[in-house]
């Protein structure tokens, strides 16, 4: 089986336990992104099957109608927002979509993530690098407001990090099972959104991306915020409307940013050339490159599943596959 791996940005993949898994299969590895069509199309000419590293590379309709060859796409984990599932039963194109997320990566980035920013830890270091000493003073987590966007599995184990660390935990009560399940968990809900940000000195982000997130944090929402807060994101990045947060920033409410997803990803720039996102290189936040699931074991649990998939399918195997399939 003609087997293409795209998006293995830190070259990782052929050094995963689970890579042996597809020992006898003829595999190609690719470290960057393409977005065009045409390059695209370059890539997995010649593929019977793509093994997707979460939603890097989007499979559309018009990239399917050029790829006859192209039998099965397989991706460990869930959520297959990035695929035309459509497009793909039209084609014949069986998609296995395996596993369950493993939350605890993202939310140690979160938790590390507010640690780093309310205690300025990177600029900090930086300093002492360039051969100076203490130059901004950080603050204590403990005793200060946590609020939560979203109380999924991600956000309760965050929930439970700021409790150990002796903060007030609150979450934003906008839907009823979100209400219910922190209550459950003995968490203050507040249904105001109002209250929500003007009483928090951290927001953390953590929906999931569907039509009736897509841009729930408003501008109106950021400018709320204390003018010492930190707002958190290492969900997706439009889960906020379009330049609210840039907005905010500039308006010095919040005073601080941690972000882990960007608008268009992966991000390249070179040294003393102006980011394309706006959120790089400003001094109150702390950017680093969507790392919320990457790390070594999400990646053996991820990419086991998918490898597992894609070889019970070409056995001819039953396999969970999202939308028609075809052996």
């Amino acid at each position: 089986m003609r087997i293409v791996i795209s998006d293995d940005y830190q070259d990782c993949v052929r050094n995963l336990d689970c890579f042996s898994l597809l020992a006898g299969h003829e595999v190609s590895i690719h470290r960057d992104t393409v977005k065009s069509i045409d390059e695209q199309v370059a890539r997995f000419s010649d593929a019977e099957a793509i093994v997707i590293i979460r939603d890097r590379t989007p499979i559309t309709r018009a990239l399917l109608e050029r790829l006859p060859g192209l039998k099965v796409i397989s991706q460990g984990g869930g959520g297959a927002a990035h695929i035309d599932l459509k497009a793909c039963a039209d084609h014949g194109v069986t998609v296995c979509v395996a596993g369950t997320s493993l939350p605890h990566s993202a939310a140690e980035l979160t938790w590390a993530m507010i640690l780093a920013s309310v205690r300025r830890l990177v600029p900090e270091a930086q300093r002492l690098q360039q051969g100076l000493w203490q130059g901004e003073l950080g603050r204590s987590v403990a005793g200060q407001t946590l609020g939560l966007i979203g109380y999924g599995a991600i956000a309760q184990r965050v929930a439970a990090f700021g409790r150990l660390f002796g903060m007030q935990v609150n979450v934003l009560g906008h839907r009823p099972t979100t209400i219910e399940r922190a209550r459950g968990d003995g968490l203050t809900v507040i249904e105001d959104r109002r209250a929500f940000f003007s009483q928090a000195d951290i927001v953390s982000l953590h929906l999931r991306l569907n039509a009736q997130t897509q841009g729930f944090v408003r501008r109106e929402d950021l400018l709320l915020m204390k003018p010492q807060a930190h707002f958190i994101n290492t969900a997706r990045s439009t889960l906020i409307e379009p330049g609210a947060l840039v907005a905010a920033l500039d308006a010095g409410r919040p005073g601080y940013a941690a972000i882990d997803v960007f608008d268009e990803e992966p991000i390249f720039f070179a040294p003393g050339q102006k980011p394309s996102d706006a959120l790089l290189g400003r001094p109150n936040v702390l950017c680093t490159p969507h790392l919320g699931f990457v790390e070594r074991g999400t990646y053996e649990h991820y990419l086991g599943d998918a490898f597992r998939q894609l070889l019970a399918w070409h056995r001819g195997e039953p396999v969970s596959a999202a939308g028609q399939s075809r052996h």
